[in-house]
């Protein structure tokens, strides 16, 4: 499994479609909300959403999709990455309900090598989330730094830190 990409296996104009996507219950809204200390009611009580909101039931708090997005990209986009650098911009644009499955794809949008190290890049790109009917709810954009082959190489490989079995357990 693929887990984050290089400087050079990005490409200007990619989508990365992400996989798979997520069904959100009331359960994760709620925990999110608590973990959070939103306690806003659109998210916590449905008899306030049904009787006085636009939406008629309780909306899935906007920064727990966004969150859902970010985590779904990583295998894709910043698995490898050194930093997030910037979230330039985040709109929600649609609802989400209990019971809609999320999606994801990401866009590189340019792509350039730092000026201080050259083992490293910066990869701005954009994330959009979707609902199952195929609905926009989410956008955001961002900056990562990223290594290069080299910084990788340099660091011992792919997996520097991972144990290996001892030989008279194998």
């Amino acid at each position: 499994m693929q887990f984050g990409r290089t400087y050079e296996e990005f490409e200007v104009g990619a989508v990365y479609k992400h996989w798979p996507g997520k069904t959100v219950t009331e359960y994760d809204d709620h925990l999110f909300c608590l973990l959070t200390m939103n306690h806003h009611p659109l998210h916590m009580d449905s008899h306030y959403a049904e009787s006085t909101t636009d939406f008629g039931r309780n909306v899935v708090v906007g920064n727990y999709v966004y969150s859902l997005l970010l985590g779904m990209s990583v295998p894709d986009v910043s698995g490898k990455a050194i930093a997030n650098l910037e979230i330039e911009s985040l709109r929600h644009v649609a609802p989400t309900f209990h019971g809609d499955t999320v999606y994801g794809e990401t866009t590189v949008l340019d792509k350039t090598p730092s000026r201080s190290k050259s083992d490293r890049g910066i990869v701005y790109v954009e994330t959009k989330g979707y609902k199952q009917d195929g609905t926009l709810v989410c956008i955001f954009r961002r900056k990562v730094m990223v290594p290069t082959e080299t910084y990788i190489k340099e660091r011992g490989g792919e997996q520097p830190g991972r144990p290996e079995l001892k030989a008279q357990e194998k």
